[in-house]
C-alpha cells in the first residue's frame, strides 16, 4: 500500500472560492459579505450530497483565519491556513452530526464555545450533516445560535434541509447548492485527468458525468478508478458502463426492438443471455428504462439537444430515430411506467427473476393497440356520425401481428354532455401528439351473450358469478336496465333480499358508466324469450348504441309460446323437473351458507 497515495477527490478539493466548481451565486455572495466585512454568524449550507457545501465552509474558514484575512483569497501559507487544509485545524471544528446526534454531545460543545481562538480570529464550528440531531439536541443549540459569544461561527451544512427545526433555520444566513452541471464536471474531470495523465474519451467523461446526477465528488471518484485501466489503454464509454454494471446500447437495443414487434419469446431470449451474463434483474430494468427514457427524448426533443440529453454518441442516435418512428409518445411514455412498476415489483419479491420475465412479458404486449387516428375513427363512428376522421398527422406503420383493440359500445346517457367533450378532445389531439395507453382486453361483440359475460367480469364474488351462470337466464341488458330471470321463488328471494342484487348493480355501473342502474330479478314466464347463442351477426361501426342494443334483442331471441312451454314441460318427466329443482336449491344454498325458512 503506497502511503503517499491521496485518492484524487481530496487532492484536488478547492481551496478557495475561484476554485469552487459551479455555486456561482455562492461564490459571488460569499466574496462580497467577505470583502465587506459583514460575515454572520450563523450559516446554513443545504442541497444534494458531493457538491461542496463542507469544501465551501473549510474555504469560508480559511477566509477569514487567515493571517491576511478577512480575505477573499486566502494565503495557504499561514499555520492557520496550512492546519485547515491538513484537517488539523485548532480553531476550526468538524463535528459530524450523525455520531454525535445527543443532547449531551451538543452540551459538550457548546462548553467549549466560550474559549477564545487560539491562532485565528474566529472559533468556527462545521457540522456536517447537521439534519441528524435529535430534537432536544436542536434545542440546546438554539439559545448559542439566538445569542452567539463574540469571534464564534457556526457553518451547518445538511442534505435534509426539511429535517432541520425552523427555528434553525430563521437564525441562519441559508445558501442553497444546486446540482453541478454536466458541462462543468466534464470539464473538471479533463482538467484532472490531462493533470493526471489518465487517457480518457471525452465520450467516457460525459458518461460518468451523467451517471453521477450532479456531484462532483462522486464523479472524481470513478474517475479515480478507471484512471488504473488509463495506463495501459485509453477509457471508452463501454470501459465506463462494466465497472457501472451498465448494460450496452446494442443489447438494450435489440431487446427493444423486441418488445415493440410484441415478439415474447425471442424477448425472453434476449433477456436470459443478458441475466446470463451477470446483470441483476434491477439492473436490466433500470437500464432500460433508461433506454426509453432517451427513445422518449429523441422522439420529442429538436435535434440540436439530443447529444446533450441523451450523452449518447450520434449513431446511437440515428439508431433511436429510425425506432421512434414504431411507436407514438403516450406509448412510450407507458412502457416506462409499467417498467417503473415492476422495479419496485422486484426489490420488495425474493424471486426476482420471475418478476422480470413477467414484466418482460407484459411490456410485449403493451404495444398492441391502436394509433390515435384509429381511436378518433372509432369514436366518431359510435357518436353516429360515421364520417372518418381526416388524416392530418403521420400515420405510424404497425407490425402486421399488432391488432387493435375492440372498443365497446358508450352508454348513451348523458350524450350530449361526452358529444361536448369528445369533440373537444378530438379538436385537441389535432395539435397535440398523443395516443390513450393500451387497454386490456374485454369480451368483444354486441348481442345479449357477450353484454351478459361482461356484465359477470364486473361482479366481484366468485361464487355469485358461479350461481348467476348456472340459474340465472339474461332477458335484457342495457343502460336502461337489466332484467334476469330464474325459474324458483327461493332463488328470486334470495338474489332480492341479499347483497347479490347490490353486487349486480354495482357490476352494471361500472359497465355503463352511470349511477344506479335498474335491475330486476323475476321469475321466467311464459311470454318471455328464449335466448339463442352467438346468432348475431357483427354490427357496423357506425350504428347508434341504442339502435345496436335494440337490434341485438330483436335478432339474438326467440319467441316461446305458450304451446311450447307445455311441449318442453311434458319432455320433461315430474321426477327429473323435481331433481333439476332440488340440485339447483342445494347449489343456492351451499353458495349463500343458508337454509329453508318456511
Amino acid at each position: 500500500m503506497n502511503k503517499n497515495y491521496i485518492p484524487l477527490y481530496r487532492k484536488y478539493r478547492p481551496q478557495t472560492l475561484e476554485t469552487l466548481v459551479g455555486q456561482e451565486h455562492v461564490k459571488k455572495t460569499l466574496a462580497s459579505a467577505i470583502e465587506l466585512g459583514k460575515i454572520s454568524h450563523a450559516y446554513l449550507f443545504t442541497g444534494p450530497r458531493g457538491t461542496g457545501k463542507t469544501s465551501t465552509a473549510r474555504i469560508l474558514a480559511k477566509s477569514l483565519n487567515c493571517i491576511n484575512g478577512p480575505t477573499v483569497k486566502p494565503c495557504g501559507e499561514c499555520a492557520s491556513c496550512r492546519d485547515i487544509s491538513n484537517s488539523i485545524p485548532i480553531d476550526v471544528i468538524e463535528i459530524d452530526a450523525a455520531s454525535n446526534r445527543k443532547v449531551e454531545d451538543t452540551q459538550n460543545i457548546l462548553e467549549k464555545v466560550q474559549y477564545v481562538p487560539v491562532n485565528g480570529k474566529f472559533k468556527i464550528y462545521i457540522i456536517d450533516e447537521v439534519h441528524m440531531l435529535t430534537n432536544h439536541a436542536f434545542n440546546a443549540l438554539l439559545k448559542t445560535l439566538e445569542e452567539p459569544p463574540e469571534n464564534v461561527i457556526f457553518i451547518l451544512a445538511t442534505t435534509e434541509v426539511h429535517k432541520v427545526l425552523d427555528t434553525i433555520k430563521s437564525r441562519c444566513q441559508r445558501y442553497d447548492f444546486r446540482r453541478i452541471t454536466t458541462d462543468d464536471i466534464v470539464k473538471h474531470l479533463r482538467y484532472i485527468s490531462d493533470n493526471e495523465n489518465i487517457k480518457i474519451t471525452n465520450d467516457a467523461l460525459l458518461a460518468i458525468a451523467k451517471n453521477s446526477a450532479g456531484g462532483m465528488r462522486d464523479s472524481i471518484s470513478l474517475l479515480d478508478q478507471l484512471s488504473i485501466l488509463g495506463v495501459s489503454k485509453e477509457v471508452d464509454v463501454e470501459d465506463v458502463n462494466s465497472i457501472l454494471g451498465r448494460i450496452s446500447f446494442d443489447a438494450l437495443l435489440n431487446l427493444s426492438n423486441q418488445i415493440i414487434l410484441s415478439s415474447t419469446s425471442k424477448a425472453i431470449e434476449i433477456l436470459n443471455d443478458i441475466y446470463n451474463s451477470g446483470n441483476e434483474p434491477l439492473q436490466i430494468l433500470t437500464n432500460l428504462s433508461e433506454y426509453f427514457k432517451n427513445l422518449l427524448i429523441v422522439k420529442t426533443c429538436s435535434n440540436d439537444l439530443l447529444l446533450e440529453l441523451t450523452g449518447l454518441n450520434e449513431p446511437q442516435i440515428n439508431e433511436l430515430k429510425q425506432q421512434k418512428e414504431l411507436l407514438e409518445t403516450q406509448q412510450i411514455v407507458f412502457l416506462i411506467e409499467r417498467i417503473s412498476y415492476y422495479i419496485k415489483e422486484i426489490k420488495l419479491t425474493t424471486n426476482q427473476h420471475l418478476w422480470l420475465e413477467v414484466g418482460m412479458i407484459d411490456l410485449t404486449n403493451m404495444t398492441e393497440n391502436s394509433t390515435l387516428l384509429d381511436l378518433q375513427n372509432r369514436v366518431r363512428a359510435l357518436e353516429g356520425n360515421g364520417v372518418p376522421y381526416p388524416v392530418t398527422q403521420q400515420v405510424v406503420t404497425r407490425p402486421a401481428s399488432v391488432a387493435p383493440p375492440v372498443i365497446n359500445p358508450a352508454p348513451e346517457q348523458n350524450n350530449s354532455s361526452q358529444n361536448v367533450v369528445s369533440n373537444q378532445i378530438l379538436e385537441k389531439s389535432k395539435e397535440v401528439d398523443f395516443t390513450p395507453p393500451p387497454i386490456s382486453k374485454k369480451p368483444s361483440g354486441n348481442d345479449i351473450n357477450s353484454l351478459w359475460q361482461q356484465l359477470l367480469s364486473n361482479i366481484k364474488s366468485s361464487p355469485t358469478v358461479a350461481m348467476l351462470k348456472q340459474l340465472a337466464t339474461p332477458l335484457q341488458i342495457s343502460s336502461e336496465g337489466i332484467v334476469l330471470t330464474v325459474k324458483n321463488e327461493r332463488l328470486v328471494s334470495q338474489i332480492n333480499d341479499t347483497n347479490k342484487k347490490q353486487m349486480i348493480i354495482d357490476a352494471a355501473n361500472v359497465m355503463f358508466n352511470q349511477e344506479s342502474t335498474s335491475v330486476i330479478v323475476r321469475l321466467a314466464q311464459s311470454g318471455d324469450v328464449q335466448i339463442q347463442p352467438n346468432s348475431v351477426p357483427t354490427t357496423q361501426a357506425d350504428s347508434n348504441p341504442r339502435q345496436v342494443q335494440q337490434q341485438v334483442e330483436i335478432e339474438s331471441v326467440k319467441p316461446v309460446g305458450e304451446e311450447q312451454t307445455v311441449a318442453i314441460e311434458k319432455e320433461l318427466s315430474k321426477e327429473n323437473i323435481e331433481r333439476l329443482e332440488s340440485d339447483q336449491e342445494k347449489m343456492v344454498l351451499e353458495l349463500f351458507d343458508g337454509k329453508y325458512v318456511e
